[in-house]
This record gives structure tokens, sequence and C-alpha cells, in this order.
């Protein structure tokens, strides 16, 4: 993996990310696929309506329907969804945690949403899984937890995660050894909770972490932005950035997970984040609120029944190209499934856009006045 820093303005970077499946330029948002599918959608639509080069796949939800060995046999989940980009995988560690996961040294034991059956993920464990699914980029196993928590738990989660990442770095280098042509690569993850010393201590152990292999040196190859967006408000998670991305390698991606609102988004690229993901956009698009350049709309109030005009006229997406707010609104009343599909495209390639316009304001520096016209439009 390469990451090329191309342009900065301020804190906020504009990046080329080189993996194996295609460049990716950062900032980006990558699309979820929880169970290696964008619910509503097909790989036609990422490609072509939405032109995503990387989404998120779930290792926790891929591992309990799928498996290890079906996975593989099925030629991982490139293969497996016809999808040519790249996939980032998490780790679990979210599920297992929101789930009431039972934490342990070694890992964490929890049980199947599914049909109750008792498992347990250990930092190996969880890259086997990221293996047979081939991604392009894994997540350590972390102790995620959630806000507010005690100082003592905190402590505890940033310990164990750093203990986890290091035998994740070890597990991966060997790995790696044993095959150097594998395209998996490695990112750690900085818990912490909102306390800065926490952060510090986090961001200072898991960037020291290196392994040699036979006299060959591996280290992690991007850093994310962990247990955020999890109880606490937006002003907390800015000020958590603010004194977290300043401690990130310059010269490896950034990445803040499960984030979140478009002013989320802007907010922390001015902090110097390149990488995001959420499921905002589907879920809102299914629950019928779409995104746009003004705001956000909730297209089934009866406002929209004649409106013969696209969600947003500034936006290019095949849903606003061909269809109106009108029939939109019929298709949201009448529960028909294509709603689903047509709002899910404008939402995700809203979002896709909303990152692309910032990347080129980088290029430019003239980050401050995008960000000024972007709050500008959604307030007036």
């Amino acid at each position: 993996m390469v990451f090329d820093l191309v342009c900065q303005d301020g804190n906020a970077r504009a990046g080329r990310l080189r993996l194996a499946n295609g460049e990716v330029q950062t900032p980006i948002f990558m699309p979820v696929g929880t169970q290696g599918v964008i619910k509503g959608l097909d790989c036609f639509d990422v490609k072509n309506h939405l032109e995503a080069k990387i989404i998120l796949a779930n290792t926790y939800h891929l591992y309990l329907r799928v498996g290890i060995e079906r996975m593989r046999a099925l030629g991982g989940l490139h293969h497996f969804s016809g999808y040519k980009g790249n996939i980032l995988t998490d780790s679990g560690g979210f599920q297992a945690f929101s789930l009431g996961g039972k934490r342990k040294e070694e890992g964490i034991e929890f049980a199947s949403h599914i049909d109750g059956s008792r498992h347990f993920f250990t930092p190996s464990k969880v890259l086997d899984i990221q293996y047979a699914i081939n991604s392009d980029i894994m997540m350590v196993l972390d102790d995620l937890v959630g806000l507010p928590a005690e100082e003592k738990r905190i402590l505890q989660s940033v310990e164990r995660t750093t203990q986890w990442a290091k035998e994740s770095l070890e597990y991966h280098a060997e790995q790696k050894i044993q095959n150097p042509s594998m395209p998996n690569h490695l990112f750690a993850i900085v818990q912490g909770g909102t306390d800065s010393k926490y952060r510090r201590l986090s961001a200072q152990s898991l960037t020291s972490l290196g392994v040699c292999v036979d006299g060959v040196e591996f280290g992690f190859d991007g850093f994310a932005v962990g247990g955020l967006a999890v109880g606490e408000g937006s002003e907390e998670m800015y000020q958590t950035l603010d004194c977290t991305t300043p401690l990130l390698p310059i010269d490896k991606p950034r990445y803040l997970m499960g984030v979140g609102t478009p002013e989320n988004i802007i907010e922390s690229i001015q902090r110097g984040i390149d990488m995001f993901d959420c499921v905002m956009p589907t879920r809102n698009a299914r629950n019928g609120t779409l995104f746009a350049s003004f705001g956000k709309l909730a297209i089934k109030s009866p406002q929209y029944a004649l409106q013969d005009e696209p969600i947003d006229k500034e936006c290019d997406c095949y849903t606003c190209q061909n269809f109106s707010r009108a029939y939109l609104h019929h298709l949201f009343r009448s529960n028909e499934i294509t709603f689903h599909r047509l709002a899910s495209i404008h939402n995700l390639r809203y979002y896709l856009n909303l990152v692309r316009g910032a990347r080129e304001a980088i290029v430019q520096r003239r980050f401050g006045e995008f960000k000024r016209e972007f709050y500008s439009k959604r307030s007036g």
C-alpha cells in the first residue's frame, strides 16, 4: 500500500491511496456494505452510479453468515460479491461491544445474534477472518468503551487495545513473511475516550509499535480513531480529534470510524482526517430522509406530492437526474422497495460528492471558503 500526501490546506489533507484494487483519492467516504452488500444496491450501482472506489464490510456479520472456510472457497468477498474495488473490513469489535460481549485479556467472547451460539474473537482470529474475506484494509481487534466511562475503564481499554494491536502486528508480519504478495494491509485503532491524556497515550503507544521478522521491519499501514460517536457530543468529538490527529504519522492515512453527519465529516476533514464510514446515508434513506446541499428533507411530507423537481438541483446522481420528488414521495408512501434503492443512491452520491468537493478545495487551497459555503447553503 502506498499513501501519497498530495496537498495540505491548514490541517486538511488531500491524499492518494494506492491499493491492490485501484487508487483511492482522499478524503474519502466509504459506503457501508455490512454483509457484503450495500442494502438495496448491487455492484453495478456501486461502480456506475456511485463510482465508489472503496467500501466497508463487516467482519462480524460475514463470519457468522458465511464463515471462514466458505468465504475462502468462494474466492473472497471481491469475487463473491462481484465488487472489483477496494474493501475495508472492521474487526467485529464494535458489534461484540454493542451486543454486550464479555472482554477477556485474550479477546472478546460473545453470543451470536442469529442463533445464540458462543464465539470468541482474538486478535489473530479476526485477522484470519479478514484474510479469508481478502480485505484490502483490515482493522485490528480493539477494546471499545462506551461514553461516558470511568477513568479506570478507559485506561484498561487503551492498554488492552495496545496489547491486541501488538499481537495483531506480530501475527500479520508472520503471514507476510510466508506470503510476501499478500494484498492485505493493517490499520491500528486509537482509543482513549474523550480524555486527551489517554488519547495521547494510545496514539503514542500504537505509533511506536514495530515488528522485525527475518530482518524485515513491519509497522501499521494506517491509523484509525475509534471510540467516538458512542455517546459524546459533537464538540467533544472535535476536541478529541484536535488532540489526536497531530500525534498520528503524517505519511499514513487517518480513518475516523463510524462518523457521521455531513457536518461531522467537514469538521473532521478540517482536523486532518482522510477516511470515513457511516451507515447514516443508507439508513436515513430507507427511513425517507434525504440529504441535500441545503440540508435535508423528509420525503414523506405531503408538501412533496406535487413537486416535479429533483431532490437537489445541484446533485448529479442517477436519482436526481431521472426522478422527481413527487415520484419518490409516491414510492415511499406506497412502501415500494425501489424507493430504498433510489434514495440510497442519492444519499451516498451526496456524501461522495461532498468529500470529492472537499478534496478539490484542499488542492486549490480554498478549504476554508468551501466550508463557509457548505454552512451558508444549509442555513439559507
